[in-house]
C-alpha cells in the first residue's frame, strides 16, 4: 500500500489545498487520510407541499459528497443521534481487507445504535469514478445517501478528455409517509408495500408532479462544452430510463470502471447502478429549455410508482441577455415501461477498455460453478394473523428457494469467532433443489425455506455463478448486488441458461465489470469473480422490497495464507448487537 502523507479534514484539505500546492512535491503526495463527520439527525424536509421529518446526514438530503483520489485511505467517523438503528454502506467500494467498513446490518456489523459512534476505516485501491454511499439496514436509504466521487490518483489522467464540469445526478424516491412504515406495515400483512409518491433528481420532483415546480434541479450549461454527468441510481424499488430532450450521451463508465464509450439517448439505470456520461452541449445558444427526465423500467407484477421525474437543462446566454422570455421547452421520449428488449440491447452494449492501462482480468478458468434461481415466492401465514399475500400467504422473495433470514448477530463476529453455531449454516445449495421450467409455467407449490444459509470460498477461488430468473409471482428483472467485489458479466439471455450450449457465447475478453446487474426479466445473466477478499459478503436484489422479502444471500470467503491475505481483526470501537 502507497503510504499516505498527509492527515487533514476534508473541510481543511480543500480550503489549504490552494495555499500550499505549490509546496508539495506531487511525487511525495501519494495518497491521503480523508476524515468526514456524518452526524446521523432528524430535521424537516418538505417535498410535493407535504412536510414530514425525515432521517439524513449532517441534516442534509441527498447528504454530503464524499471527494477522494484512488489510493486515499477514509475515515468517516459515523455519530447516530436519532432513535432508529443505524449502519452506512460504501457501495461498490472493494473494501480490501476492511470487511468490517463495508455496512450491511447484521451481516459485517451490529447497527450504530442511539447515541454511539463508529469510525468507517477504509482505502480506495484501484477504483476510480462515481459510486455512492447509503443506509444499509431496513429502508433507512430512502433518505441517508449520497456520492462518492473517486478522482485518479495525482498526476494520472482519465483515458479520456477532461471535462468541462462534473455534476452528480443522484436518482431517488420519495414517499409522503415514513418509508420505515411502509415496509413495516407490508411485512406484518404479507403484502406489496406502498408505492413512492415520486421520484427525485438530486432531491427534487420536479415540475412534472403537483406542487412540485419549485422544487426542480437545475443544470446551467455553457454551449459548446463537454460536462461529464455522475448519475446513480439511489431509488429503492425501481430501475430508471433517463434522457435529456433533443441531446445524446456517451457512456464512458459504469459501477466506477471505465468502459468503451457509446453514445446513446436513453440510459437505463438499476438501483446501486453508477454510470458518467459525458454531454456535449450544442455550439450555440438555443433559447430554449430541455428537460432531464426519467420513469420507471417496470416487468413485475405488482404496484409501481408509474411517474416521471425531471430535472431543467438551461443554456447560459453568452452575453447574460435574455432575448426572449417564452423559451420553448422540450421533453424527451422515453421508452416503453417494460421495454426489455431495448433493455438487453442497451446492457450488452457495455465493454471493459481491457487496454494496456485498464486491463479486464477476466478469470479464464473456474474452480467453482453455481446455479441460482432468483426470484419470488411465499411464507406460510402465521397462526391466528390474516395474510394479504397469494391464497393468504405472505410474499417473499428467494436465492434458490432459501428466503434469507438475517440474525440477529453480525455475520462476520460469528465467523471470526468462530460462535457460528444457532447463527448460520454453510450449506447455501449451489444449484436449485427442485428443478422447474424456471421461465415456463410455474409450480403450484410457491413457498419458500427460511434459514441462514451461506456458501464458503477458499481464498483465491475463481467464481461462476449463473443467476436464473423465474416466472413465479411473475417473471421481472433483479438488480443483483454483491459486495466486496466486481464482477465480470460474461453472458446473458432469456429463457432458461443452457449449461451445454450457452458457455460458447460467453465473452471472456471484454466483458463489462460491475457491481451491480440486472437479471433480466424471464432470462439469465453469467458472472466471474476471484475471491480474493477475504470476509463474509453481502449479495442481494437491490431492490430494497425484494431484499426485505429474502431475496438476498452472504459468502463467506477464507483467508489465504500470507499475511496481505487474511482480515485484520475487529476495530475496538465495532459496535455491539
Amino acid at each position: 500500500m502507497e503510504p499516505c502523507h498527509l492527515s487533514l479534514p476534508a473541510s481543511m484539505v480543500i480550503r489549504l489545498f490552494g495555499v500550499f500546492a505549490a509546496l508539495l512535491l506531487p511525487e511525495f503526495v501519494f495518497c491521503m487520510t480523508r476524515n468526514y463527520t456524518f452526524n446521523i439527525v432528524q430535521h424537516n424536509v418538505t417535498r410535493l407541499c407535504h412536510t414530514k421529518s425525515i432521517v439524513s446526514v449532517n441534516g442534509h438530503f441527498p447528504g454530503p459528497r464524499i471527494v477522494a483520489r484512488e489510493g486515499d485511505q477514509l475515515l468517516v467517523k459515523v455519530v447516530n443521534h436519532v432513535s432508529n438503528n443505524i449502519t452506512i454502506h460504501w457501495h461498490g467500494i472493494r473494501q480490501l481487507r476492511s470487511g468490517w467498513a463495508d455496512g450491511p446490518a447484521y451481516v459485517t456489523q451490529c447497527p450504530i445504535q442511539t447515541g454511539q459512534t463508529f469510525t468507517y476505516n477504509f482505502t480506495i485501491t484501484g477504483q476510480r469514478g462515481t459510486l455512492f454511499w447509503h443506509a444499509h439496514i431496513s429502508w433507512l436509504r430512502a433518505t441517508v445517501y449520497g456520492p462518492i466521487i473517486i478522482h485518479p490518483k495525482r498526476n494520472e489522467s482519465y483515458p479520456f478528455r477532461k471535462p468541462y464540469k462534473e455534476v452528480p445526478i443522484i436518482f431517488g424516491e420519495w414517499w409522503n409517509a415514513d418509508p420505515e412504515a411502509v415496509i413495516n406495515q407490508a411485512l406484518q400483512t404479507g403484502t406489496g408495500p406502498n408505492v413512492s409518491d415520486a421520484y427525485t433528481i438530486n432531491g427534487f420532483p420536479g415540475p412534472l408532479y403537483n406542487c412540485s415546480s419549485k422544487d426542480t434541479f437545475r443544470l446551467k450549461v455553457k454551449p459548446g462544452k463537454t460536462y461529464m454527468l455522475r448519475l446513480i441510481n439511489a431509488a429503492m424499488n425501481d430501475e430508471l430510463f433517463f434522457s435529456i430532450a433533443n441531446h445524446t450521451v456517451i457512456i464512458v463508465e459504469a459501477d466506477a470502471v471505465y468502459i468503451k464509450p457509446f453514445q446513446t439517448d436513453v440510459v437505463v439505470i438499476t438501483p446501486g447502478q453508477t454510470t458518467n456520461v459525458f454531454l456535449k452541449t450544442k455550439p450555440y445558444y438555443p433559447n430554449a429549455t430541455f428537460l432531464m427526465a426519467a420513469r420507471p423500467y417496470f416487468t413485475g407484477q405488482g404496484t409501481f410508482d408509474n411517474s416521471t421525474v425531471a430535472g431543467i437543462l438551461e443554456y447560459e446566454h453568452p452575453l447574460n441577455h435574455t432575448f426572449n422570455t417564452k423559451k420553448m421547452v422540450f421533453k424527451p421520449t422515453l421508452p416503453p415501461l417494460n421495454a426489455t428488449t431495448l433493455v438487453a440491447n442497451f446492457t450488452g452494449k457495455f465493454r471493459s477498455l481491457n487496454n494496456p492501462n485498464f486491463t479486464a482480468s477476466v478469470p479464464q478458468t473456474v474452480d467453482k460453478q453455481f446455479y441460482f434461481t432468483v426470484g419470488l415466492g411465499s411464507s406460510p401465514c402465521p397462526k391466528n394473523t390474516t395474510c394479504q399475500g397469494p391464497n393468504g400467504t405472505k410474499l417473499a422473495a428467494a436465492l434458490n428457494n432459501v428466503s434469507f433470514a438475517l440474525p440477529t448477530t453480525a455475520l462476520l463476529q460469528a465467523y471470526v469467532t468462530k460462535k457460528s453455531n444457532g447463527v448460520y449454516t454453510t450449506d447455501f445449495p449451489t444449484k436449485p433443489p427442485s428443478p422447474f421450467n424456471y421461465t415456463g409455467t410455474p409450480p403450484n407449490n410457491t413457498l419458500v425455506s427460511n434459514a441462514t444459509r451461506l456458501v464458503v470460498l477458499p481464498f483465491n477461488t475463481s467464481v461462476e455463478l449463473v443467476l436464473q430468473d423465474t416466472s413465479i409471482l411473475g417473471a421481472e428483472d433483479h438488480p443483483l448486488h454483491l459486495h466486496g467485489f466486481n464482477f465480470f458479466v460474461v453472458g446473458q439471455g432469456f429463457g432458461n441458461y443452457n449449461p451445454t450450449q450457452d458457455p460458447a457465447n460467453f465473452n471472456l475478453v471484454d466483458p463489462v465489470e460491475r457491481n451491480t446487474f440486472g437479471v433480466p426479466a424471464g432470462g439469465w445473466v453469467a458472472i466471474r469473480f476471484l475471491a480474493d477478499n477475504p470476509g463474509v459478503w453481502f449479495m442481494h436484489c437491490h431492490f430494497d422490497v425484494h431484499t426485505s422479502w429474502g431475496l438476498r444471500m452472504a459468502w463467506i470467503v477464507m483467508d489465504g495464507p500470507l499475511p496481505s491475505q487474511k482480515l485484520p481483526p475487529p476495530p475496538s470501537d465495532l459496535p455491539k448487537c
